[in-house]
């Protein structure tokens, strides 16, 4: 069977020249027939599309591979982020009495095994693409939507791109990969710019803030923040229904950076580069879709980069102005949500800052429990913060290095940074100006919030 790692890397060298069909033509030639079924639809879900049906019983490999190519010219993607590409075929899987591993791992119970055919099947009604499912499973049977060689389509026909970044990429290609040189790896991809959405966190940071102040009225009141991870968001929209009530409407930081880009330039595209699958999912939430054209992970970017020849950490940085705020680059991390949001409330609405008791969780389990504990009545925080994975971000699925040393990373860049809190940032004030937000206070009127809020 074709390797996953080492077929993308071939798709991604045939995308650059040119040569997608006759790549995915030959990659079909060098399985066995029994497995040509499954190898069609691995390569179709890396080139971030749906199989060309019809193959093998009606269309010659040429003709599924020239069908290929034509819907990633035409970016027809495809709506399902996590996806089952075949019979589980490991026997410690089929053999476990409690189940497998894929089917534990999943929070939302979408994971089907049929123990008499082997077949595995993902309930897409309950399925919230977080992929902690992908990374369970040990024989690659369920994988992730890969969306970058479409993306590439969109800088090669002339589209301006930006590529978003999450807080914790910082580090995750070396230490000498600054945020300067990958601004110029990105570049050399194709595209028009590279910005943090650090930057963007910042914003919601502040949206936070107002919303802290317009909810916490009192000692018994509290406030659930929905910010950054779609994990945490799931487990509220799906399972603890009763407390959504108390949760911020506010986006996420990515899907914030989305939306205001466009904003100030409507004809750019925008892709988010971090290290989580759920944000594929997020991205194509109904209630923020077309805010992100295109997500891909830490682990896919770098075999982009190898791909195209591009080592950010050799190449001349390309600067740009100090506009994050250390606040919002410490959302790479566990508990960088409560420390922005609580110096935010300090700095604009003093008189709140006495009801800040924070409390966080990272990790499904810990997640659940707080939820649990909130449910019970068993908390006294008034400002609450989730993330699905251990350590937050930087613990994300497809992070390139461990998360203690994301972790160092993230903590040394954050308190190198001139701005300290969202608040003080005089580029900050340009660009919400530019939107139409005229004072950092405004995120309490409906009409000006608006953007930055999602429906719950």
């Amino acid at each position: 069977m074709i390797e996953r790692d080492s077929t993308f890397s071939r798709l991604l060298r045939a995308a650059w020249n040119e040569a997608l069909a006759p790549e995915a033509e030959k990659l079909l030639g060098e399985v066995s027939p029994e497995e040509r079924s499954r190898a069609a639809f691995m390569i179709a879900n890396l080139c971030g599309v749906e199989a060309p049906a019809g193959y093998p019983e009606t269309l010659s490999s040429g003709e599924w591979a020239r069908a290929l190519a034509e819907a990633v010219s035409s970016d027809s993607g495809r709506e399902k982020t996590v996806v089952s590409c075949g019979s589980c075929s490991n026997h410690e899987c089929r053999d476990a009495k409690i189940g497998a591993p894929c089917a534990s791992s999943c929070p939302f119970h979408a994971i089907m095994i049929d123990r008499k055919t082997d077949g595995l099947s993902i309930d897409h009604e309950k399925c919230v693409g977080c992929g902690l499912c992908v990374e369970a499973c040990p024989d690659g049977i369920l994988q992730d939507l890969v969306e970058f060689i479409p993306a590439t389509n969109l800088a090669k026909n002339g589209r301006p791109v930006v590529a978003a970044v999450a807080p914790a990429i910082v580090g995750q290609f070396g230490e000498a990969a600054t945020i300067e040189r990958l601004r110029a790896a990105f570049k050399k991809l194709g595209y028009v710019d590279m910005v943090e959405v650090a930057f963007f966190a910042d914003m919601l940071t502040m949206k936070e803030a107002a919303e802290f102040d317009a909810h916490v009225l009192d000692k018994d009141d509290f406030l659930i923040s929905s910010c950054c991870c779609p994990i945490w968001v799931a487990m509220l929209r799906r399972v603890y229904r009763e407390l959504v009530k108390y949760v911020s409407p506010s986006v996420s930081p990515m899907v914030a950076a989305g939306r205001v880009l466009k904003r100030l330039r409507p004809e750019c595209s925008v892709v988010f580069v971090g290290p989580c699958i759920a944000k594929k999912a997020e991205a194509k939430d109904p209630d923020v879709a077309g805010a992100i054209d295109h997500v891909f992970t830490f682990a896919e970017i770098r075999e982009v980069f190898a791909a195209a020849g591009i080592d950010p950490a050799s190449l001349e940085g390309e600067s740009s102005f100090e506009y994050s705020s250390r606040g919002g680059r410490l959302y790479a991390r566990s508990g960088g949500v409560s420390i922005a949001v609580t110096e935010a409330v300090e700095a604009l609405y003093p008189a709140k800052s006495p009801l800040m008791k924070t409390a966080k969780a990272d990790g499904v389990p810990a997640c659940k429990e707080l939820l649990d504990r909130i449910r019970s009545g068993d908390v006294t925080a008034s400002f609450i913060e989730g993330m699905g994975c251990v350590g937050g971000c930087v613990g994300g699925p497809k992070a390139i290095i461990a998360k203690e040393a994301g972790l160092g990373f993230v903590d040394r860049f954050a308190e190198s940074t001139e701005i300290r809190v969202a608040t003080q940032s005089s580029c900050m004030e340009e660009i919400l100006r530019r939107i139409g937000v005229s004072d950092v206070k405004n995120f309490r009127d409906p009409d000006t919030a608006r953007p930055f809020e999602r429906e719950f």
